[in-house]
């Protein structure tokens, strides 16, 4: 199979190198530069350094050549970077391939999550579907097991394609619930920050593990309001992936909560990063969602006022932790 990976950032590259070892791979980016010098290195110095490239997998500047002939598009960009990058496919001529997109987020200002954005730039007819789970770049690169969730309404081809993408390092299942494999892909980042404000202020493993499950309640209710299955949440892409976000040490947004307890500005944070940190970009318009929805999402309030209104990160644990006593279960 021939697959375009349109995003040249960690894990794009990542997955580039995945299925690089038994497909044919063209991976593009923006910068031609950047592409020039993965080219020639046979490696991406930037965004995952230490892992050469496969045989199987070339680099690109040119969209349109990327994407010519590919049986496979798959876009690796951040959120904020979908639509575009769909209307660039679009340009090329290749709508009508089939694509999956393996964005975290939610589109600033509209709120959407990636579907509905792909709903608006991609022909409807065209099989598409999000690709999402628990996955950090560096150990995907390095070939150590991981599992991802393919999610599409389009049953069969989401059973098709994962069958194809599967390999001995990575298992990829398939699923119906793209609305509930988008939210918990994308609020658990926000959860991570919230998580990482807990562990830098030393506050324990008992507040962690109280923080990674109330997360899951929120991610839950919201998905729930906007269609997801609440089983869904249960899996790779709900509880799976915001395990690993809240305590790997990989994780940029946990990192962005460890700096927040340091003291430092999201500007200052941001910055010595380098990288995009989702739960950053989507933590505002999940807030806002939340209170369209009448959705009660204390921690991403939390995560709010410590990112946007220079909250102390204490009085926000002291503020989640004077919290009226409620039922630990309430049906939305």
């Amino acid at each position: 199979m021939k697959i375009a990976v349109l995003g040249a950032g960690a894990w794009g590259t990542a997955l580039a190198i995945c299925f690089g070892r038994e497909h044919e791979v063209l991976l593009w980016g923006r910068n031609p530069l950047q592409m020039e010098q993965l080219a020639a290195e046979r490696m991406n110095r930037q965004y995952l350094d230490g892992f050469a490239f496969p045989d199987g997998l070339s680099v690109a500047s040119d969209l349109a050549k990327a994407v010519e002939g590919a049986d496979l598009i798959l876009v690796v960009t951040a959120s904020a970077g979908l639509r575009a990058t769909l209307r660039k496919v679009v340009e090329a001529g290749c709508a009508d391939t089939p694509m999956l997109w393996a964005c975290k987020g939610f589109e600033a200002k509209s709120a959407l999550l990636s579907h509905k954005v792909v709903a608006e730039e991609y022909p409807v007819a065209t099989p598409t579907g999000v690709l999402s789970g628990p996955s950090f770049a560096k150990e995907v690169a390095a070939g150590l097991p991981a599992a991802l969730t393919l999610a599409s309404f389009d049953a069969a081809f989401a059973r098709d394609t994962a069958a194809k993408l599967q390999n001995s390092r990575l298992r990829v299942y398939s699923s119906e619930d793209v609305i509930a494999v988008e939210v918990g892909g994308a609020v658990k980042n926000v959860m991570a920050i919230a998580a990482g404000i807990s562990d830098g202020l030393k506050l324990g493993n008992n507040a962690r593990a109280a923080l990674i499950t109330r997360g899951l309640a929120e991610i839950t209710r919201l998905g729930g309001k906007l269609g997801g299955r609440i089983e869904t949440f249960m899996g790779l892409t709900g509880m799976g992936d915001l395990i690993l976000t809240c305590t790997g040490d990989l994780s940029r947004n946990r990192r962005v909560g460890l700096a927040l307890a340091e003291g430092k500005t999201l500007d200052t944070i941001l910055h010595e990063l380098g990288h995009v940190a989702e739960g950053v970009a989507s933590a505002r318009e999940i807030q806002r969602l939340a209170r369209e929805n009448e959705v009660e999402m204390p921690i991403t309030d939390g995560v709010c006022r410590a990112l946007f209104e220079d909250a102390p990160v204490k009085d926000v644990i002291e503020a989640l932790m004077g919290r009226q006593s409620k039922p630990e279960y309430r049906p939305e």
